[in-house]
């Protein structure tokens, strides 16, 4: 049994749109050619970057939703197999003939050929034609149409948005061959990120999307971008957050101190007896924008070291004995 796009994704036809879109973007992360050490990778990655450019849209997703329901109204090639819309040719005229977009009635002779009337047809495949040659085949008049938009998302250090940066992405687009067939193609583009932007804004390349068919104008590609996130650093907005290690005696004590920070190495005053999980924020050292720079918060996270001589744990007894009225379980 072919494989439909909701269970290529592995999600259930009731999923919601972030459902897919987390899906995705974890067998993307599997299945990337430039990362899989799966053998079947590249044809996977192709085979999910087809359902997720179906399902991800909501307009492509219910004609497709329709397919599944009625699959014989969508020809033996399926959906976005053979380059047919739902749209051009859906109104069935009987079982001999079927009315095209044009709202011209077709109808087949006992020869296969079709009848419109005025112009004679050769057969099926004059009337759909392959999709490169406009409908119709050579018989009609060709007509131009445009590539679809196309997104992409990459994912991008947290430092970029601090100073910006070109970035040279590979991505797998879904276009035409020559004979008006779907494949997917690969391109490498050099990408400029600017400064400042925040997650999910996009960035707009003209006329790389989709490329139109028999001369058609191309789509425009949109690049969203994403920050690199773990469990020490994350961004909210233009907020960033970020860990920061520090001492039992910094943090009792309310030293100073020089860290690393996305927005670059900073001296910050730590208060008197800090908390663990204390944050300080650091005024307009989040993400720059032309509204205004969010803000930095640095997530204190105090570490206990190990005692590994005599000398150290003679410390820690010392401490104990100073400390003998602390009931940490109290």
């Amino acid at each position: 049994m072919t494989e439909n796009y909701y269970q290529a994704l592995g999600v259930e036809r009731s999923a919601t749109a972030d459902e897919i879109k987390k899906s995705y973007r974890k067998l993307a992360r599997k299945y990337h050619p430039d990362v899989s050490k799966e053998a079947d990778a590249e044809a996977k990655m192709q085979a999910i970057n087809v359902a997720y450019d179906t399902l991800s849209n909501a307009e492509k997703r219910t004609e497709y939703d329709q397919m599944l329901d009625n699959p014989h109204g969508f020809g033996q090639g399926g959906f976005g197999q053979n380059g047919f819309n739902q749209n051009a040719y859906s109104d069935f005229a009987g079982a001999n003939g079927f009315r095209g977009a044009d709202g011209q009635s077709y109808y087949y002779d006992f020869n296969g050929n079709a009848d419109g009337g005025a112009e004679q047809f050769s057969g099926f495949e004059d009337i759909f034609g392959r999709f490169g040659a406009g409908f119709g085949g050579g018989r009609r008049q060709q007509t131009n149409f445009q590539g679809e938009d196309q997104h992409a998302k990459i994912e991008v250090p947290l430092e970029v948005a601090y100073t910006g940066s070109t970035q040279q992405i590979s991505l797998q687009i879904q276009g035409f061959n020559a004979q008006g067939q779907p494949e997917i193609q690969r391109k490498t583009l050099n990408v400029k990120i600017p400064k400042g932007m925040k997650e999910d804004q996009q960035i707009r390349l003209s006329g790389q999307g989709q490329a139109g068919v028999n001369g058609g104008k191309n789509g425009d590609l949109y690049i969203e971008i994403t920050y690199q996130e773990d469990q020490r650093q994350y961004v909210e907005g233009a907020d960033v957050y970020s860990t920061v290690d520090i001492a039992p005696w910094e943090a009792v004590l309310g030293e100073k101190v020089e860290v690393n920070t996305p927005a670059g190495r900073v001296q910050i005053g730590i208060p008197k007896d800090a908390r663990n999980g204390q944050k300080l924020r650091l005024k307009d050292k989040g993400i720059p924008n032309a509204q205004g720079a969010g803000h930095l918060y640095l997530i204190l996270n105090i570490v206990t070291p190990k005692a590994n001589t005599d000398t150290q744990r003679e410390a820690y007894q010392a401490f104990a004995e100073a400390f003998k009225d602390f009931q940490p379980r109290a």
